[in-house]
């Protein structure tokens, strides 16, 4: 049963006008352009009344955007497991994190959102095992560039010289600036300042223009945004799990502090629940437990909590990225394949699916396709948080190099060890704020 009641699309209903409108003007037919202006203002009245249209709300008491009233709404559950920093346990599976999360997404980067069929036939082509077992050794238009940074052949071990730009990581990089320009106590309004100082870019998303128009960072997610329950937050979750070890509720609040920027109601409880997932992680040593900790952090009886719950409770029936991709598409049908929510169980599902198999997780969990680099960054992320570096097989990783490229203004490259070392000092101020 879908969480959401969706209705039937309108299916390239702008595309048809268009090509009528085309067809008629090329008959001669008179009056063409008077029909496209009234369409137009029809569409628009239409459009506004769909957006006024009432939200549920017994739905909308459930799924608040207050910190103060979300964690009103939690369950009972663990807030703190690490009272002080264990430093060498953490930064093992910092690194193993972080180079977790960049395996990840570079496999997925060069085939996000492809369907499952799609790779298969690619993977078939070049004679790669399905689901990958390393980098995909060829990308599709290797020649185009992603972000302007990095071409798209640079996401193969050939050409791969350190970690090649995508959104996904920038989040985390961002993050780390962020707690090292503003402290532990940064508000959304320094979020906001950070994005316009740091982001050229923000994918699929109106907030940055919304920032950049001096749209208050509070309020930035909730102009002209139907995109405010999408996976941003989900993808920028990471460095607040990597500041706060062990203390998923203080890693929840700076997610949250973040994610106001840019999502509302599930979107925000997206970035809380990962967020709290890796702190959890690190001190649990296993990705399942660190899932079902994780959902102290958020309302109760959101969609998201419930998704969770349920993806959860059906993980021992997925056994592979057919079996994934069928249940989600079964359950989530009309749900955009960037939505937090499809992806969450996604995320989860290569975790249980590749246990303490780091191949296995990423591979699976790209084979399912949606959102499939932010989904193996995530799924990468919490397996190294859990398990550490030595757990990530070196193929993964010998092209990294020690450096991440960037599209951050003014910052083109971290050095990997230099990461490791910064977010260390700033988890030692967390622990010690």
């Amino acid at each position: 049963m879908t969480p959401y009641n969706y209705p039937e699309p309108l299916q390239d209903i702008e595309r048809t006008i268009n090509a009528w409108a085309q067809h008629k003007a090329e008959t001669g037919a008179d009056g063409v352009g008077e029909k496209m202006a009234e369409i137009k203002t029809l569409l628009f009245e239409k459009l506004a009344e769909l957006r006024a249209l009432s939200e549920d709300p017994a739905l909308r008491a459930a799924e608040p955007d207050d910190l103060a009233a979300i964690r009103g709404l939690r369950p009972e559950g663990v807030r703190r497991y690490w009272t002080d920093l264990p430093e060498a346990t953490y930064r093992d599976r910092l690194e193993g994190a972080w180079l977790g999360r960049c395996a990840g997404n570079v496999l997925g980067s060069i085939v996000e959102l492809w369907a499952p069929e799609k790779m298969e036939a690619w993977a078939a082509y070049l004679g790669d095992a399905f689901p990958p077992e390393d980098y995909w050794r060829e990308a599709e238009r290797p020649f185009e560039y992603k972000y302007e940074t990095s071409l798209r052949d640079a996401f193969t071990p050939s050409k791969m010289d350190g970690v090649p730009t995508d959104d996904d990581l920038i989040y985390t990089q961002v993050g780390m600036l962020i707690l090292e320009d503003y402290g532990i106590d940064f508000t959304v309004d320094d979020v906001g300042a950070a994005w316009v100082k740091y982001l050229p870019v923000s994918p699929a998303t109106p907030v940055l223009g919304n920032l950049q128009a001096d749209v208050p960072a509070t309020q930035a997610a909730a102009v002209d945004n139907p995109t405010m329950f999408w996976i941003i937050g989900s993808i920028s979750a990471d460095p607040w799990g990597y500041a706060a070890p062990g203390y998923p509720e203080l890693a929840a609040d700076f997610a949250w502090r973040q994610s106001t920027v840019c999502n509302r109601r599930n979107g925000i409880y997206g970035a809380m629940y990962f967020s709290a997932a890796i702190a959890a992680a690190f001190a649990l040593g296993d990705p399942m437990k660190a899932l079902e900790a994780a959902l102290a952090e958020i309302p109760a009886d959101c969609v998201l909590a419930n998704e969770v719950r349920w993806a959860l409770d059906v993980a021992g029936d997925i056994k592979d990225y057919r079996a994934a991709r069928a249940a989600a598409d079964e359950r989530y049908g009309g749900m955009h394949p960037v939505h937090t929510i499809n992806n969450a169980a996604l995320t989860i599902w290569g975790l249980a699916i590749g246990g303490d198999d780091f191949t296995k997780v990423i591979g699976e969990t790209v084979a399912m396709g949606l959102d499939n680099d932010c989904t193996a960054a995530s799924a990468g992320s919490i397996f190294g948080a859990a398990y550490g570096k030595d757990a990530i097989p070196e193929q993964w990783t010998r092209n990294f190099n020690n450096k991440a490229h960037s599209f951050i203004i003014g910052q083109p490259e971290f050095a990997i060890d230099d990461m490791i070392n910064r977010f260390t000092a700033l988890a030692k101020q967390a622990h010690a704020g």
